[in-house]
């Protein structure tokens, strides 16, 4: 599979220096704007494979969008905790921490996506083995048969 220069994620890094302080700032830009990677070679590769559940592939890519939009909202938000650092106006300073809370709490909202992500897709394959498992015969009692 070939990757073009679109679909490789772009890395920034900013460096601020003031009297005794340096700040640098490392900001990875968003995947889902970039075309899909072709399927690498499975039936369950990508939702036009055929073999992978379109409601997955959906759960997945709604979350990395949630997850993008946080980021890129911190990534505004620590721009400007920056520059009111540098500035060392009193009042843009105070304005910091409402802006630090709220980075605070975007993080604690990633946090949650990638949970809440990691529990549904353990449960979709698990589903999905319960499934192939109970077709084959071998549930283990785990599934009750449905036509025996």
């Amino acid at each position: 599979m070939e990757e073009s220069a679109a679909a490789k994620p772009r890395r920034t890094t900013t460096n601020a220096n003031t009297d005794s302080t340096t700040t640098t700032t490392t900001t990875t830009v968003a995947t889902a704007d970039r075309p899909a990677p072709e399927p690498g070679g499975g039936e369950d590769a990508g939702p036009e494979g055929g073999g992978c559940d379109v409601e997955v592939w959906e759960m997945l890519s709604a979350s990395f969008r949630q997850v993008q939009s946080a980021l890129d909202r911190n990534r505004a938000l620590i721009s400007q905790v920056n520059e009111n650092h540098q500035s060392k106006v009193p009042d843009n300073l105070a304005k910091n921490v409402a802006l630090i809370r709220e980075i605070n709490g975007n993080v604690s909202k990633v946090l949650s996506i990638y949970s809440d992500l990691s529990v549904n897709f353990s449960g979709v394959v698990y589903q999905r083995r319960a499934l192939q498992n109970g077709a084959g015969g071998r549930n283990g009692g785990k599934l009750e048969s449905s036509g025996a």
